[in-house]
C-alpha cells in the first residue's frame, strides 16, 4: 500500500457527481471541467468503498448497540425498518459504481488503460457483492448508465445472476492484468508514483492479482450453504490464482487526516457518544478469551457523555450494554449495571483508537483471507501443505497485526508472547471438533469495522452462535435476525415499476428475506 493524497481524489468525485447532462453548447462555461482523468476517478471510487457502520452491520451482528431510543434513533438496535439505516450502503451507487462504469466505459477500447480498466472491473465486482449481500435484486446490468446511455431507471438483476457475472468478471479481469500493461499512478492502494518502471508495475499487478483471486475466494465460499460443488470449485480456482499472504497485502486506507478524517470510525463523537456502546455478546466473546485486542476497541468513560474523559480499558472492567433493551427497559435487565454521568456504566467505543478519526479502513485483509482458507482447508476443498490450525493462527495473527496501523497503540500492538496466550485459551484453541465455530468466530472479531463483510459471513455461516434481538418480535420469521436491509424508500418513488418487480422477485422488502445464498 502507498500514500497517495485523497484530496485531488474527494474534489474529483464531488465534480463527477455534480455534473448533469443535457448542457447545450451555449451555456457551456469555458473554463469547466470537461474530461475527468480515469486514474483520478479511480483512486476516488477505491476510497468511497463503503464497508458498514456501527449502526448497521455492526448492531445487526450484536458487537455494538445504541441502548437509547429516543425516536429517531431506532433502527436495527430494535429490529425495526427504518430508511436512514438501510440507505447508506445505496450510496455505493454514486460514490463508486457510477465512476468505475464511467472509467470502464472511456478507457475499455484504450490499448494504454488496460491495467486500469481491469482493476475498475474488479473493485465494481467487490461493489456488487456488497450491494448483493445488502439488499438481494439490485440494479447491475443497467446501473451507472444514466449519462452514458441515458438509464436513469435502471432495472433490478436477479441477485444469483449478478454472482455469476461477477464470478466472470473476477475471473478474466485478474487474469488479463499483465506487468506488460501499463502502472496505475491513479491506484490508491498500490499506486501513487510519480514515475513508472518495470519492477512498480509487476508489483503493483501481483497485488491486483491478488485482490482479484481473494475477492473471488470469498465469493466461492458464499455458496458454502447452497451449492458446495460450486464453492469448491470456485475456491479452488481462486487458490491455484494466488490469494493474500500477508498484511502488505491489505487493501486499506491509512492516509487520514484532520482535514480529511474518517467518517466511519469518528462518527459517533459527534452527536450524543452516551448513546453508543458495545453489545454485550461481542464484549463477552473478548472478555472470557482475554483477548489483547479489546483495549483498543472498547474503553469505559468516566463521563459516558464526554469521550475525551478519563476512561478505563483494563478488559476486567468492561461490560458489553445488553442486546434487546433500551434506556427505559434496561433497568429491569439482569445484572443491570445502573447509570454513569448523562449515559449508562457500560463499554464505549476507545475514541483514541478504533473509533479515532485517524483509524484506518480496511477493505480486504490478509485475515480474512487466511480464515477462510482455514474452512476451506478444514472442508477438504483445497489441497495444501498447510493446516487447517495453521491458517486458522496465521488469520488470527494477522487480525492482532493490523492494530499497528492505529493510532494510539503499543509497539507491537500485540506481543509474540500475547498471541501465543490467546491462541492457547479455552475457546480460541484449535480443535477440528469445533473448527467452524472457532474459524467464524475469528473471522466476526476481524470484521469488526468491516460490518458489510463481517454480517454476510455471520449469515452464511451460522457463527458466532447468538441469541436473537427479543426488543420484540418484527423478525420472528427470519429467526430473528436482520437478514437483509429494505430498499431505500426513494426506490419507490423514483423507479417505481422496477422497485416493484423487485419486491415481487424478492417476496417483500423488509428486513427477513434471504439472500439468495442464505437460503435456509
Amino acid at each position: 500500500m502507498k500514500k497517495f493524497s485523497l484530496i485531488i481524489p474527494l474534489i474529483i468525485i464531488f465534480c463527477f457527481a455534480s455534473c448533469t447532462k443535457g448542457f447545450v453548447e451555449k451555456n457551456q462555461d469555458p473554463n469547466a471541467i470537461t474530461k475527468l482523468d480515469p486514474g483520478l476517478l479511480f483512486a476516488g471510487a477505491e476510497r468511497s468503498m463503503n464497508a458498514g457502520n456501527w449502526d448497521g452491520e455492526q448492531t445487526i451482528m450484536q458487537q455494538y448497540m445504541n441502548g437509547y431510543n429516543s425516536g429517531a434513533t431506532a433502527g436495527f438496535n430494535f429490529n425495526l425498518n427504518v430508511d436512514g439505516y438501510n440507505s447508506p450502503r445505496w450510496g455505493i451507487y454514486t460514490g463508486v459504481v457510477k465512476p468505475l462504469v464511467q472509467i470502464i466505459n472511456a478507457v475499455q477500447a484504450d490499448p494504454n488503460s488496460k491495467n486500469l480498466y481491469n482493476m475498475a472491473r474488479i473493485w465494481k465486482a467487490y461493489a456488487f457483492m456488497t450491494l448483493v449481500d445488502t439488499y438481494g435484486d439490485v440494479p447491475y446490468s443497467q446501473a451507472g448508465l444514466g449519462y452514458i446511455q441515458g438509464i436513469n431507471y435502471p432495472k433490478y438483476d436477479k441477485m444469483a445472476t449478478i454472482y455469476a457475472d461477477l464470478y466472470n468478471e473476477l475471473k478474466t479481469a485478474t487474469l488479463a492484468l499483465s506487468a506488460s500493461n501499463e502502472y496505475v499512478t491513479g491506484d490508491l492502494f498500490f499506486g501513487g508514483a510519480t514515475t513508472s518502471s518495470p519492477a512498480l508495475i509487476t508489483a503493483q499487478v501481483a497485488q491486483w492479482k491478488k485482490i482479484g483471486y481473494s475477492l473471488l475466494l470469498r465469493l466461492g465460499m458464499r455458496y458454502s450453504k447452497i451449492d458446495q460443488a460450486k464453492a469448491t470449485s470456485i475456491v479452488q480456482e481462486a487458490f491455484a490464482g494466488g490469494v493474500m499472504q500477508s498484511n502488505s497485502d491489505n487493501v486499506v486506507v491509512t492516509q487520514y487526516s484532520s482535514a480529511v478524517p474518517n467518517g466511519f470510525s469518528n462518527l459517533q463523537r459527534v452527536v450524543s457518544p452516551y448513546f453508543y456502546y458495545l453489545a454485550e455478546p461481542f464484549v463477552n466473546q473478548l472478555k472470557n478469551t482475554h483477548d489483547p485486542r479489546l483495549k483498543y476497541m472498547g474503553a469505559s468513560y468516566i463521563k459516558p457523555q464526554d469521550f475525551t474523559s478519563t476512561r478505563d480499558t483494563t478488559s476486567a472492567n468492561q461490560f458489553g450494554y445488553p442486546v434487546g433493551y433500551d434506556q427505559s427497559t434496561v433497568v429491569n435487565y439482569p445484572g443491570y449495571r445502573g447509570v454513569k454521568g448523562s449515559g449508562q456504566n457500560y463499554t464505549q467505543l476507545n475514541y483514541d483508537v478504533v473509533a479515532s478519526s485517524l483509524a484506518p479502513q480496511f477493505f480486504i485483509t490478509n485475515a480474512q483471507t487466511q480464515l477462510l482458507l482455514a474452512e476451506a482447508k478444514f472442508r477438504g476443498w483445497i489441497t495444501s501443505a498447510t493446516t487447517t490450525q495453521q491458517y486458522y493462527e496465521a488469520g488470527v495473527r494477522a487480525s492482532m497485526d493490523e492494530w499497528a496501523l492505529y493510532p494510539n497503540v503499543q509497539s507491537p500492538p500485540v506481543t509474540e508472547a500475547q498471541k501465543v496466550s490467546y491462541l492457547a485459551q479455552a475457546g480460541v484453541l484449535y480443535n477440528d471438533a469445533n473448527a467452524l465455530k472457532l474459524i467464524n468466530t475469528q473471522y466476526w472479531i476481524e470484521c469488526f469495522t468491516n460490518g458489510t463483510e463481517g454480517w454476510a459471513n455471520f449469515r452464511r455461516s451460522g457463527y458466532p452462535v447468538l441469541q436473537p434481538n427479543l426488543y420484540n418480535n418484527n423478525l420472528t420469521a427470519a429467526g430473528g435476525f436482520v437478514k437483509r436491509m429494505a430498499y431505500p424508500s426513494a426506490e419507490a418513488s423514483q423507479n417505481p415499476d422496477n422497485y416493484l418487480a423487485a419486491k415481487a422477485s424478492m417476496g417483500g422488502d423488509d428486513l427477513t428475506q434471504h439472500i439468495f445464498w442464505d437460503m435456509p
